[in-house]
């Protein structure tokens, strides 16, 4: 059985797609939830699967560093077969890079609008073929392999409300392709 570690920071609605289609099927097992926000909605979602829940607070590091080795430390005793940020929102440091296999949710077409507000960046760019990548994690802020891409055509004069929304949907179906497929490698 494949072991995942899911990192999320918010309303865990990533977190909540991936347990609903992977988590005890097709051979996968999410072994540890890790949020870096005591505050995030996606707790109660975790908890809600059963699933081991590790909360520690980025604001009680004094450095990305120092909180990057405690995370790496705590995914390391779980020994996941993947690591997958659905939604956490911390740029992570070679600490964290140079010891966990990791993949990636951005919401745009890398390499465009790499790093924060990119579903803005990108809906504000007028581009007619938008979407979401799913990459490895290295040291370069979203420059890691590309795995999966996901793509659409704007409509016209679509709002950012809709754009928005229509992203997010296919941000988790990007998410479990790439899971998916990098499992069957």
């Amino acid at each position: 059985m494949k072991q995942l570690a899911l990192l999320f920071s918010g309303n865990g609605t990533n977190l909540d797609y991936i347990l609903e289609h992977l988590h005890l099927k097709d051979n996968y097992r999410v072994v540890l939830a890790l949020c870096n926000n005591p505050n995030a909605k996606g707790i109660e979602i975790a908890k809600r699967y059963g699933v081991t829940l590790e909360i520690i607070d980025h604001k009680a590091y004094a450095t990305r560093e120092a909180f990057d080795a405690k995370v790496v430390e705590v995914i390391q005793s779980y020994r996941p077969d993947l690591t997958v940020l659905a939604g956490f929102m911390r740029i992570v440091t070679p600490v964290f890079t140079h010891a966990i296999k990791a993949i990636n949710l951005h919401p745009s077409l890398l390499p465009k609008y790499k790093g924060l507000h990119a579903i803005e960046r990108s809906y504000e760019s007028g581009d007619r073929v938008v979407g979401v990548s799913v990459h490895w994690v290295t040291s370069e802020l979203d420059g890691g392999e590309v795995i999966v891409q996901k793509s659409f055509e704007r409509e016209t004069n679509m709002s950012f409300e809709a754009f928005e929304a229509k992203i997010k949907t296919i941000e988790k179906e990007a998410l479990v392709e790439a899971i998916q497929k990098v499992g069957n490698l």
